[in-house]
């Protein structure tokens, strides 16, 4: 099949508006991990163990099951249980829950990877806890997991596609769709590609530059 330029620019438009979807999904996916991850973490530092043990269990557990299969539980399951959210909402929820586990660790090493000296200082201040975590413990612990949470937006985009499976109209589900009418797939998919291409390079420049503004300050 030779790639149609003509038969690309008329689907194009539906495609891009397509890719505003999965780029919706992605930030607001990322929003969830970033802030659960964050509160999992901390969940997971906890001095008690019946707070401690129970969040490590649900982490490992996240992380040791496929991503399909969440988005599945969370579409399908959940609404026998009178819990019902919009078709997006799943998407999203599930998204962010599976990478939220994941940044929780990327976080955990920063906090564990701040100067045992730091601690003790703050402590010595009697500082209070929200302040110590807030103005010396999390502002430390931030900087060196940039990279990590980076790479972690780009592969979250990279799962968008699997959000077409409950009825999303996604980038490639709407590619996919489109196809399926016309029997022509070059175009769509070359598209496709394109754009997850675009991206995911932009993404990776804006995260090395943001890691280098905090390592200049």
């Amino acid at each position: 099949m030779i790639f149609s330029l003509p038969y690309a620019l008329d689907i194009l438009p539906a495609l891009l508006a397509a890719s505003l979807v999965t780029i919706e999904a992605t930030l607001a996916s990322m929003l969830v991990a970033v802030v659960l991850g964050l509160v999992l973490a901390l969940l997971r530092r906890a001095s008690t163990p019946w707070v401690r043990l129970p969040t490590g269990a649900v982490i490992e557990f996240i992380r040791s099951t496929p991503l399909l299969i969440q988005i599945f539980f969370i579409y399908y399951v959940l609404p026998l249980y009178g819990l019902r959210v919009p078709t997006l909402a799943c998407g999203i929820a599930a998204l962010g829950l599976h990478y939220a586990t994941y940044l929780s660790e990327v976080y955990r090493a920063g906090i564990e990877a701040v100067p045992r000296g730091q601690w003790e200082a703050a402590r010595s201040l009697a500082l209070p806890s929200w302040i110590l975590w807030r103005s010396v413990i999390l502002p430390q612990a931030m900087r060196p997991v940039i990279p990590a949470v980076g790479n972690y937006l780009i592969a979250m985009f990279k799962d968008t596609p699997l959000l077409a499976t409950i009825g999303i109209h996604e980038l490639l589900g709407t590619a996919l769709m489109e196809a399926s009418q016309t029997y022509r797939y070059y175009e769509p998919l070359t598209i496709v590609g394109g754009v997850f291409l675009v991206f995911s390079l932009v993404a990776s420049v804006f995260a090395r530059r943001l890691e280098k503004r905090n390592d200049a300050n």
